[in-house]
């Protein structure tokens, strides 16, 4: 069996066996093409059965010098997974990556978010754009989804792909609540508590109504409105806004989260809010919280009883 051959094997089985998501399963092709290219350029055997540690060490090596850790990281896994997969198949008598210790340290970096004022300002913004454009013209609609996604994003944490890919169901404004089809296809449910929020969302759906579309945040034509998009929008107002500081939509679930932290919320609430599946994943806001921290050290540090005038 040739490489291409066994990808594809492994890709139908992620997709109607494991039954993985669709950005799950062009992750995994992505990569595993990727692998493909690679030794061929190299000149090495086809027959995935010849595959062996050589081959793959050549290629995580030359991995090394293009990746950050995390996509290094992940693009292994996926080499892992075809590979026990077919040996799991007798496809290949024993994986290469049998006794193969790869190990890829991973950098713990902090979330970046963005200050409560910043996105004050950002919101004043949106809002005032939308309440100078005239009624009934494109100009008003768009900036009116374009609020009701930027709220959307701010009142929930959700990831840009969770918003996304909001049914018109999933939106019930009627008891301000939002359910969230997240990782590994684990629902949620959020509440909307903030007025403002209800309305702009409400708002939306008034001029989109005629659409007919399944999706909640849609394109003029009715399709599925792209992660892209959002984050064309986010960028567009927050240059209108005058910040010059970067944002991005994983920004602002950043900040939900560490702001709902500094506020003193419940970290067990928060993770349900993120969707995370690991309470351990939610503890790095307890970590990032500038204006606690802040507090705390002005409260209590011993430099505070160093005097160095009379």
């Amino acid at each position: 069996m040739t490489l291409a051959e066994a990808i594809s094997q492994f890709l139908f089985h992620c997709q109607y066996e494991k039954n993985l998501n669709q950005k799950t399963l062009k992750a995994y092709g992505t990569d595993l093409r990727q692998l493909r290219e690679f030794l061929a350029h190299e000149g090495a055997v086809d027959a995935v059965t010849l595959i062996d540690k050589t081959h793959l060490r050549g290629y995580i090596r030359h991995l090394h010098a293009l990746l950050a850790e995390r996509s290094l990281k992940r693009k292994v896994a996926t080499m892992k997974s075809l590979f026990h997969f077919l040996e799991r198949e007798d496809v290949i008598p024993v994986s290469p990556f049998r006794k193969m210790d790869v190990r890829i340290r991973e950098a713990r970096r902090l979330p970046r978010t963005v200050p409560i004022d910043q996105i004050t300002r950002l919101f004043r913004h949106v809002y005032a754009s939308r309440d100078a454009a005239p009624e009934g013209t494109p100009t008003r609609a768009a900036l009116v989804r374009d609020l009701a996604v930027l709220e959307a994003l701010f009142a929930t944490g959700a990831r840009v792909a969770e918003v996304c890919s909001l049914l018109a169901d999933d939106v019930d404004l009627s008891r301000g609540r939002i359910r969230i089809l997240g990782k590994g296809a684990r629902e949620r449910i959020v509440q909307l508590c903030h007025p403002e929020t209800l309305s702009a969302l409400q708002g939306y759906r008034s001029e989109i109504e005629h659409l007919r579309s399944p999706w909640f945040f849609s394109t003029r034509s009715g399709a599925r409105l792209s992660e892209q998009s959002v984050r064309a929008i986010l960028r567009r107002h927050k240059e209108g806004a005058g910040l010059t500081l970067h944002v991005t939509p994983h920004m602002f679930r950043h900040s939900v989260a560490t702001l709902l932290h500094e506020d003193g919320a419940d970290i067990r609430y928060i993770q349900h809010l993120l969707g995370h599946r690991s309470i351990a994943t939610t503890q790095i806001y307890t970590e990032v919280g500038e204006t606690s921290q802040r507090d705390m050290l002005l409260r209590h540090h011993p430099r505070r009883h160093v005097q160095v005038q009379n």
